[in-house]
């Protein structure tokens, strides 16, 4: 018969832990000596990718415009049409791989902007 794991490691009560030579005020002292090179560091690591982000962030996030309306409607058409003949069959797989994506991406904007309607993960206060 097996034994649980557990039985086999006996808990020894007759040894207390070693008391702590851990100095609190030594390591608040270490930790404010070192802060403002951590900070330094972190500000200096972040302020070129902070930069290349803000431009993606200009270019791709922003609403269309008037004149790009007509070309997504046309394509919105276009998969209709395309759903209803049955030609997306035809795609290769790194299209339908990328349709597949696009298609995961915009449901899962859905769904944050879900969570963050109703201000919470699960559910809604009826």
């Amino acid at each position: 018969m097996c034994q649980p794991f557990y039985l086999h490691f006996k808990i020894r009560k007759d040894k207390e832990r070693p008391p702590s030579t851990l100095d609190h005020g030594q390591v608040r002292r270490n930790f404010a000596e070192k802060a403002p090179g951590l900070v330094s560091a972190a500000v200096t690591y972040s302020k070129p990718r902070l930069a290349t982000l803000w431009q993606y962030a200009k270019d791709e996030l922003v609403p269309p415009t008037p004149a790009e309306l007509p070309a997504a409607i046309q394509s919105a058409k276009k998969i209709i049409q395309s759903a209803k003949t049955g030609s997306f069959k035809h795609l290769t797989v790194k299209e339908a791989v990328l349709n597949g994506l696009v298609a995961t991406e915009v449901w899962m904007w859905f769904y944050v902007g879900e969570i963050i309607g109703k201000r919470g993960i699960v559910g809604y206060d009826v």
